[in-house]
């Protein structure tokens, strides 16, 4: 076992990924291939992997699934198709339509497998009334740069699309529908995992207005009039819902006890801070930072090292003109308030090897971070204030690059804390 703080720290953030792989955890919650017409579907950034390990069980199957560039699998009979995250474009709202045709003539005999994950929110695109796609991406692209809660941003993305809040699940009926749910939100709410589309939804429009004032978004006309009206989101206890069930077979909390028990296993203590948190990524990091020097003075140099674990999914408010995202933003900022305090290392890491827009995991730091950082002319302060968290890393040699993991359950945290 590695004794190395970073390199214990990789460790557990690669970990975390492997018990979220759906090859290894997806079997267990699959039924038995029904008789009859079965159809696979699915969206998000593990859902191309999910629809491989469904065809190691049931064998080739008929079906289409939509995952991010990059992201695809070999697959025997379901058709993979990939497109754009976080920002939808054509190619998502083209298979989408092919999905929903696919859905379009099912009876009550057929059986539907729907697989989804984290960013299905953005892959399935079916606009509502007459937004165009140009439109929904200009919205997308306003949430994710204000700030906004996951949720506050998902019951936007309901209202405006012809697919979420359980209007996928709605076009398959009668039919009986299985949905698979890989959770990467806060709470594991299935409501939430990629906005819900086989999940009823009791927000309104007037919610979705709420929100888009709220975080001072400006819509098009033709957004105004959909949500001035009764949009295509289904109650919970709606009819064309009753014939679906929704398991989640892989959530943030096993990522984060697995690697509890490979940090115990290399003698540390571990803290878990909770698998569910939000909130503005250098805020939560400085909370964090002031935690960290709290419990190194409690415990003393004579203490086996402590692990703090979280997860969760953290949001940030875009300021400057840097590209960063939430994981690189909270090492970011957390090394600004460490100040290079000894003994303490952290990772941040998004799971699905993705933070924000960026082909980046996260970011690792320690003591040296600042020292190093001042050695290359940079500051940690300029680049916060500019959101400019990825750059800064990739010039310290700091970045955790994974390439597509083909999982995705959020944010992983820790921060190692050794006595001085």
């Amino acid at each position: 076992m590695a004794t190395n703080p970073q390199e214990l720290l990789r460790a557990l953030f690669e970990r975390a990924v492997e018990v979220a792989d759906p090859m290894k955890s997806l079997a267990s919650q699959l039924p038995e291939k029904p008789a009859g017409r079965v159809i696979v579907i699915g969206a998000g950034k593990a859902s191309a992997r999910m629809a491989e390990a469904v065809e190691a069980e049931w064998g080739a199957c008929e079906g289409l699934v939509i995952t991010r560039y990059g992201y695809g699998r070999p697959t025997k009979g379901i058709e993979i198709v990939e497109a754009a995250h976080p920002v939808p474009d054509k190619a998502g709202q083209d298979a989408t339509k092919r999905m929903l045709e696919l859905l379009s003539d099912l009876d009550g005999d057929d059986f539907v497998l729907a697989l989804i994950s984290g960013g299905a929110s953005a892959l399935l695109t079916a606009p509502a009334g007459a937004i165009s796609l140009e439109e929904k991406q200009a919205v997308n692209q306003a949430l994710l740069a204000s700030g906004a809660p996951i949720g506050q941003m998902n019951v936007v993305r309901k209202h405006l699309s012809r697919v979420k809040g359980g209007q996928l699940a709605a076009a398959a009926y009668p039919a009986k529908m299985v949905a698979l749910l890989l959770s990467d939100v806060p709470g594991d709410d299935p409501a939430e995992i990629g906005s819900g589309p086989t999940v009823g939804d009791g927000s309104t429009p007037e919610d979705a207005r709420q929100i888009l004032a709220r975080w001072n978004i400006k819509v098009p006309g033709s957004v105004s009039e959909v949500l001035s009206g009764q949009t295509g989101v289904l109650p919970p206890d709606h009819e064309r819902l009753g014939r679906v069930t929704n398991t989640i077979f892989a959530a943030p909390s096993q990522s984060l006890e697995a690697a509890r028990s490979l940090a115990e296993k290399a003698g540390c203590d571990v803290e878990i801070l909770g698998d569910a948190l939000e909130g503005e990524a250098r805020d939560v990091a400085a909370t964090h930072a002031d935690l960290a020097l709290q419990r190194q003075k409690e415990r003393g140099a004579s203490e086996r090292p402590l692990i703090l674990l979280s997860g969760g999914e953290l949001t940030v408010t875009r300021r400057g003109d840097g590209v960063g995202g939430p994981n690189a933003e909270y090492a970011l900022a957390l090394a600004n308030a460490l100040k290079g305090a000894a003994g303490v290392h952290a990772i941040a890491c998004d799971t699905d090897g993705v933070d924000g827009a960026a082909e980046v995991a996260g970011a690792i730091i320690g003591p040296d971070t600042p020292s190093r950082a001042t050695a290359r002319g940079l500051s940690m302060s300029d680049a916060l204030d500019r959101n400019d968290a990825h750059e800064f890393f990739r010039a310290i040699g700091d970045q955790v690059v994974t390439g597509p993991t083909l999982t995705n359950v959020n944010d992983f945290r820790a921060i190692y804390i050794n006595g001085v």
